[in-house]
C-alpha cells in the first residue's frame, strides 16, 4: 500500500466518524416519540333509566273451557249414529238415535191410561154432584154422599199419576234422540250402531266447546317467590289483580292471534309436581286452538320501573364477573363490572355497575383493551328499539 493509499483511506474514516457523532448529537437532545394508536370504530348507546315492560313465558297446555260427556239417558238399542266424528257440531244438532219403538208404544199406553182415568174421574165427579142435591133433601144417606166424595177424589189422583206417567213416557220418548248440549267439537262414537245401551255403557261420546279454551300451565315455588319478592322491592309492577294479559305462542314462535286473561291461580301447592297450576281464558272464535294442544303463552301487563336494559351482547362474561364496556370522558373504552339481574326480549337488566346518561359501547367490543381511543357512531331510538327488542313506545322515558 502506497503512502497516498492511506491517507485517502484515514481521510475516509475520520469523515465517517464526525457523521456518526452528529447523528448522535442530534439524537440526544429530542426525545423520541411513540406512534399514535388509531381511533377505533364502535357503536354505542346512551343508557336511560325508564318503566320496561316485561313478560314472562311458560309450556302450557290448551284445554276445553266446557268438555261434555255425553251419556244415554235411557236403555235400549242404538238405531243411528248421526254426525261425522270429530266433526264441528251445533247445540241441538242430533248424535245418536235410539230404537224408539217400545218408548212410542209406552207413551201411548201411558195416554190410554190417563184416558181412562179421566173418563172415570168424570163419572165420579156426576155421582158426587148427584148425592150433593139429594142428601140435604133426605133422599140419600150422608154415607153415600161421603163415598161418593172419596171416590171422585180418588178419581182426581189417579187422574194426575196419569198425566205424571204421560210426562215421563214423552220424556223418555225424547231421550232416544240424544243431542249436542253445546256448540263444539266432536270426539269417537264409543259404541257402536245395534249396540244395547244401559245403565253399565251409556257414554256415547265427547263434546268439546272451542271458545273459549283454557290455557294451564304450571309456576314453580321458586318462580312465584321470585315474582314476590320483586314486587314487594318495587322492582316489578304487576297489573291490577294480577289480571295479566295472556299471547298465545303456536309453532315456531307464531302469535296467536287472540288475547286472553289469567282467570285463576290455584292457592294449592301439588307436592308431585312442585309447582303452582294457573289457567289463562282465550277466545277461540276460528278453532284455532284445539284441546290438549301444548303451546307457549306469554303473559304481559307487568312493567320494570326506572331500569336500565342494555344488549345482551354489550354484557361480556369475564373471570367471575359480567362487565361491560363504556365510553370514557376522554373518548376511550372503559371496563366496567356490571351485576346483572333477568333477560327481557334481546335485553339485559343491569342492577348495578352504569348510570343513565352513561354511553356502552354495543357493535366492536371483540377488540377493545382499556384506554382505546375510540370513534363512536351513537345508535338512533329505533335502532336502540330493535337491538333490545322492544316496541317503539316502551322505551319513552
Amino acid at each position: 500500500m502506497t503512502p497516498k493509499t492511506d491517507l485517502r483511506l484515514a481521510q475516509a474514516g475520520s469523515t465517517l466518524s464526525l457523521l456518526a457523532l452528529a447523528i448522535t448529537v442530534s439524537g440526544c437532545g429530542k426525545e423520541q416519540q411513540p406512534p399514535q394508536q388509531a381511533a377505533t370504530a364502535v357503536t354505542a348507546m346512551k343508557v336511560a333509566a325508564r318503566d320496561v315492560p316485561v313478560s314472562f313465558t311458560y309450556v302450557a297446555r290448551v284445554e276445553s273451557s266446557q268438555n261434555v260427556e255425553i251419556n244415554a239417558r235411557v236403555a235400549g238399542y242404538l238405531d243411528s249414529k248421526q254426525y261425522t266424528e270429530g266433526g264441528r257440531v251445533k247445540k241441538g244438532q242430533t248424535l245418536f238415535v235410539l230404537d224408539q219403538r217400545p218408548f212410542k208404544a209406552a207413551l201411548d199406553s201411558a195416554r190410554a191410561q190417563l184416558a181412562n182415568s179421566q173418563a172415570a174421574l168424570e163419572t165420579a165427579r156426576l155421582t158426587l154432584k148427584r148425592y150433593q142435591e139429594l142428601t140435604p133433601r133426605g133422599a140419600a144417606a150422608q154415607a153415600d154422599l161421603d163415598k161418593a166424595t172419596g171416590t171422585y177424589q180418588q178419581a182426581m189422583a189417579s187422574v194426575k199419576q196419569a198425566e205424571a206417567a204421560v210426562t215421563q213416557a214423552e220424556l223418555n220418548l225424547s231421550y232416544t234422540v240424544i243431542t249436542s248440549p253445546v256448540d263444539g267439537v266432536s270426539g269417537m262414537a264409543i259404541p257402536s250402531v245395534g249396540t244395547y245401551i244401559s245403565p253399565t255403557n251409556s257414554k256415547m261420546t265427547t263434546v268439546a266447546t272451542l271458545s273459549p279454551m283454557w290455557v294451564n300451565f304450571s309456576m314453580s315455588e321458586s318462580q312465584r317467590q321470585s315474582l314476590d319478592a320483586a314486587a314487594r322491592k318495587g322492582l316489578l309492577k304487576t297489573p291490577p289483580g294480577g289480571m295479566f294479559n295472556a299471547e298465545i305462542l303456536l309453532g315456531e314462535g307464531q302469535q296467536y292471534g287472540q288475547t286472553g286473561k289469567i282467570t285463576f291461580a290455584s292457592p294449592f301447592y301439588n307436592s308431585d309436581t312442585g309447582t303452582f297450576m294457573v289457567r289463562a281464558s282465550v277466545p277461540n272464535p276460528d278453532g284455532v286452538l284445539m284441546p290438549n294442544q301444548y303451546v307457549n303463552i306469554r303473559l304481559t301487563g307487568a312493567t320494570r320501573p326506572n331500569a336500565i336494559l342494555v344488549p345482551q351482547k354489550v354484557v361480556q362474561q369475564g373471570a367471575g364477573s359480567n362487565y361491560v364496556w363504556v365510553v370514557g370522558k376522554s373518548g376511550k373504552s372503559e371496563y366496567r363490572p356490571v351485576e346483572v339481574g333477568p333477560w327481557q326480549n334481546k335485553g339485559w337488566f343491569i342492577e348495578r355497575g352504569i348510570k343513565p346518561g352513561e354511553q356502552v359501547v354495543v357493535d366492536g367490543v371483540a377488540t377493545l383493551r382499556p384506554d382505546t381511543p375510540l370513534k363512536v357512531k351513537p345508535l338512533s331510538d329505533a335502532q336502540v328499539n330493535a337491538e333490545l327488542g322492544l316496541a317503539p313506545a316502551a322505551t319513552q322515558p
